[in-house]
């Protein structure tokens, strides 16, 4: 009731323009719309135009309404409304172009052309004006700083037409963790809700809204995970050499950034010289460190502990590192040697009569080998043979071969054989000995 009131107090005004320029006589044939009124989609802030095409118009004239506004916008070639993005033009009567200059999201609806016959004959055509997508920051998550475990909710409104539908994501491609049992690639919707959060879901999300019209926006909001610090010490004992340059090693995380330090056992800060120099290297994600000190030239000053110490607003820790002495690297394997040795000279398989060297090469084998039990061996040999002879009966004798020595001396040289031989004979003579 209320659109058919609103017609025709349109059509009233209508009629009450035209009466003064419109004529009817003479006019055989009624005019008629040729063509209906082409349905446009257009995007916000272009610009476009509805045609209306009529026959027979004669000295009938045509007007431009917007139903849903009841408001006439053009009769003829005239502008009636005052908004200034309307006009109109016509091709020799025949087409009647509307204008619509920088189109807005009002300008959307039915748009009636009309002739001013005795029963007024309209059509109508839509004009849809669709908006790309706009995220609205008053209504929408900021950066957010949480505590480790707390819960985290994000939230983005968009506005468009038609309504855009909402999709977050994560900047660095990984998984949104909705909680410890669930993760997802993509979440849709306004509302983006995380139990328990922790340091791994720290960094950027993305509010993506999309509507199929072009182009498609998003916001950025960073989320900040703040936690006490905490280090990983890979080696707590480190050896070095006197002399030797070594660095001392700690891995920390912390969010804020922690302020990381080294200090000695009496809890003095170390600082960079010609003795120390520390190093710390944020890692990825970017709330790891790794810190390192070195030491130049160690002295017997320098054993003992270090500390490397983590702080930030959230709490502070530090871990302990032991520097001892330890024996420098070996640049070469260490010479070996054997309890027996397997041969006692190269020459001795060469002689064919099976006789051990002489004193003169027994005594460079003994050099070549010193401390070894073969040497001892021969003394003991020795000894028990000057203890034979010593003891052996009257009116026996035994010649033994003698090799003559540079100084003239005789040495007495024994064959294996003359060893077995010597053994079994003394065993033999203490025998004899302790009959008599």
């Amino acid at each position: 009731m209320k659109h058919f009131l609103t017609l025709c107090g349109m059509q009233f005004l209508f009629y009450a323009i035209l009466a003064s320029t419109s004529s009817n006589s003479g006019s055989s044939e009624d005019p008629e719309f040729v063509e209906q009124i082409e349905n446009i989609t257009v995007p916000a802030g272009r610009n476009v135009k509805l045609a209306c095409t009529v026959k027979n118009l004669g000295t009938f004239k045509v007007a431009w309404m917007h139903f849903e506004q009841s408001a006439i916008l053009t009769v003829h070639s005239h502008v009636i409304t005052r908004n200034p993005r309307i006009s109109v033009t016509h091709d020799k009567h025949r087409t009647w172009f509307l204008h619509i200059s920088n189109v807005q999201e009002e300008d959307r609806g039915r748009y009636m052309c009309q002739i001013n016959t005795v029963t007024a004959k309209t059509q109508f055509g839509y004009l849809h004006v669709v908006v790309p997508p706009n995220i609205d920051d008053s209504l929408s998550s900021s950066d957010v700083i949480v505590r480790e475990a707390a819960n985290v909710t994000l939230t983005c409104h968009a506005s468009g037409s038609p309504t855009p539908s909402i999709k977050w994501k994560r900047d660095d491609g990984t998984k949104i963790a909705l909680n410890k049992s669930l993760s997802v690639a993509e979440w849709e919707g306004e509302v983006l809700e995380m139990t328990r959060i922790s340091r791994l879901d720290m960094g950027a999300y993305l509010c993506i809204a999309s509507n199929s019209v072009p182009p498609t926006v998003s916001k950025r909001i960073k989320v900040s995970v703040d936690f006490p610090p905490m280090l990983w010490i890979p080696h707590q004992l480190v050896g070095a050499p006197l002399g030797y340059n070594v660095t001392l090693e700690c891995h920390t995380e912390a969010h804020p950034t922690s302020l990381n330090y080294w200090t000695r056992d009496d809890g003095h800060m170390i600082h960079d010289n010609n003795k120390y120099h520390t190093q710390s290297r944020v890692g990825s994600p970017a709330y790891k460190t790794h810190m390192q000190l070195t030491i130049y030239k160690t002295e017997e000053s320098d054993y003992g502990t270090y500390k490397c110490v983590a702080k930030n607003p959230r709490g502070e820790t530090d871990g302990t590192i032991r520097l001892y002495t330890s024996a420098p690297p070996s640049t070469s394997p260490a010479p070996t040697t054997s309890e027996l040795p397997q041969t006692l000279d190269p020459q001795l398989e060469e002689k064919s009569d099976n006789t051990i060297p002489s004193h003169k090469n027994s005594h460079r084998e003994e050099k070549g080998r010193k401390g070894t039990k073969y040497t001892s061996n021969l003394n003991e040999i020795d000894k028990s043979e000057q203890k034979f002879q010593d003891s052996e009966p009257r009116g026996t004798h035994y010649e033994w071969p003698e090799e003559k020595s540079n100084n003239g001396s005789c040495r007495q040289g024994y064959s294996l054989d003359t060893h077995i031989i010597l053994l079994l004979i003394m065993i033999g003579s203490f025998s004899h000995l302790c009959r008599r």
